[in-house]
């Protein structure tokens, strides 16, 4: 997994839209990346609302944010259209994105194992250092904690 101190990595999701979105061209913005497991699920669900209810703010502190699940890009779309987010979230079925931050790992839930994104989100500087990384994302008050 990514850590405090590394290099944004370079990449290329599809967004809702079907836009490609390269990594290259969110330097010089301050970046948030959160992943999240599945969308429209309850707790990814409160994240993302979390995140739209505080974008104003978030942009007024310079921040772009992305978000980041292995859903298709329709599940993307619909999502991203019902709870009406003003911010991309990427597509990732092939796990490109999600394996260069290192999120897809080993999960436990109800004493069962299994290989899926541990909810986590990255905050880069302007010049594409990861200066925050939230592993106990508080899915309802998510934007504090990136403010923080």
């Amino acid at each position: 997994m990514l850590k405090l101190g590394d290099s944004l990595p370079e990449f290329i999701g599809t967004n809702q839209n079907g836009e490609q979105i390269d990594s290259q061209n969110l330097k010089g913005k301050k970046l948030v990346v959160f992943f999240y497991p599945k969308a429209s699920t309850p707790g990814c669900t409160a994240e993302a609302c979390n995140l739209r209810d505080n974008y104003s703010v978030l942009k007024e502190k310079g921040f772009q944010l992305i978000g980041v699940s292995a859903d298709s890009e329709k599940r993307q779309k619909n999502f991203s259209e019902k709870y009406e987010l003003p911010f991309d979230v990427i597509a990732d079925e092939d796990h490109d994105v999600i394996n260069k931050f290192g999120v897809w790992q080993l999960k436990k839930f109800m004493g069962k194992e299994f290989m899926g994104i541990v909810r986590t989100t990255f905050v880069f500087d302007e010049n594409g250092i990861c200066i925050q990384v939230i592993d106990k994302v508080k899915t309802k008050d998510h934007a504090a904690q990136i403010l923080e």
